[in-house]
């Protein structure tokens, strides 16, 4: 059997979906969503893409080329229109749970369904658990919780004063959202910004593209400086501000803050002692992995998956595509992971052509 189960509808799993068509590959896409695009349909409705159109589009489908930078509701639209246009077989509203080895095959477990294949591939995202820390729990009840996941906009919140825990890009981003409307004080260690505006010309033309062919084809793992870049990459340091600008936050009247590191009578805490008078907080505080649900032998589930161009270490079959610097610094971005796609649909078209024993132990040539 050499069929490819690819878990994910977003556009790793779609680009991976691609190349084995390409290829004569059979497949099925799994997505835990009822529509294909999964979590870009759940962004905060101001959100916009940090990567410019011409960049975005998948192979054999160019991006609509209608605004500069699109919307999380916009990507997602192209990805189903995407499919659609490939011919997919994309089953949605399939979430699964389990991965397990029967012999030299993979099963895959959604709640009663499973799906038997030669090869999995891991097109879930850079990160999909939300990441809250411990002490959220001892926030008072009169206080609105949200994750930036589950921020839609400023209607979700209650009157008074919203702490943005977080100092990121999302962060930064939800602040200026919910300035307009309530007072904010954004929390966390200020990682700091890209000078330029993005949306200037000479971003657009010169500095952006360079950076998109650096970090696709020359910080890779195969060169000292993109090895020096993971380490750094993978060692926690945040990316710079790349929208907005501290002027920005100053301009909507956004307090800033220390990190956010306990808290006292229900309220939130900072490193220096500062306790946070508020009535909302939304926690910008990233993602995790989340790999947990994978049952395999001897693999280490607790963080990035351990892998060499996208084939997972030891483990026959099973890939993943769109982790932290996988193979290139561009690895996550939208219009990075394709080139990974690539890379792992042509190691299980080299997985597929082998040859085979049979029962007799006269070696056969495997067809696709």
């Amino acid at each position: 059997m050499d069929h490819t189960i690819i878990i994910g509808a977003g556009q790793a799993g779609l680009a991976a979906g691609y190349h084995l068509r390409r290829r004569g590959l059979p497949f099925t896409v799994l997505e835990a969503d009822h529509r294909v695009g999964g979590s870009w349909h759940h962004r905060w409705d101001s959100m916009r893409l940090f990567t410019q159109v011409d960049k975005l589009g998948l192979p054999g489908l160019p991006f609509p080329q209608d605004e500069l930078f699109p919307s999380g509701a916009r990507m997602a639209e192209y990805l189903g229109a995407y499919a659609t246009h490939v011919g997919m077989d994309v089953r949605t509203g399939v979430r699964v749970d389990g991965i397990f080895r029967d012999g030299d095959l993979l099963t895959v477990t959604a709640g009663p369904q499973a799906f038997t294949a030669a090869n999995v591939i891991l097109a879930t995202g850079a990160d999909r658990v939300p990441r809250v820390p411990a002490f959220a729990g001892e926030l008072s009840p009169a206080v609105v919780q949200l994750h930036s996941v589950d921020y839609r906009n400023p209607a979700q919140l209650q009157p008074g004063a919203v702490a943005v825990v977080g100092a990121g890009n999302s962060g930064a981003d939800v602040a200026l959202d919910v300035a307009p409307t309530h007072p904010v004080v954004l929390a966390g260690r200020h990682p700091g910004h890209v000078p330029l505006r993005i949306e200037s010309q000479l971003m657009r033309r010169v500095v952006f593209p360079l950076v998109a062919y650096t970090w696709t084809h020359v910080l890779t793992r195969d060169t000292r400086a993109g090895r020096r870049s993971r380490e750094k990459m993978l060692s926690g340091h945040g990316d710079p501000l790349i929208r907005v600008k501290p002027r920005d936050l100053d301009a909507a009247g956004v307090r800033r803050a220390a990190r956010v590191t306990d808290v006292r009578d229900g309220l939130p805490v900072t490193a220096d002692g500062e306790v946070l008078d508020v009535r909302n907080v939304v926690w910008a505080t990233g993602f995790r992995p989340g790999h947990e649900w994978i049952d395999l032998p001897g693999l280490d589930s607790s963080g990035l998956l351990d892998n060499e161009r996208g084939a997972v270490t030891g483990q026959p079959g099973l890939y993943v595509l769109g982790q932290l610097f996988q193979y290139r610094f561009a690895s996550h971005t939208a219009f990075g992971v394709a080139h990974d796609a690539e890379l792992v649909t042509a190691d299980i078209a080299r997985r597929a052509a082998r040859p085979v024993a049979p029962a007799g132990g006269r070696r056969v040539p495997r067809t696709a």
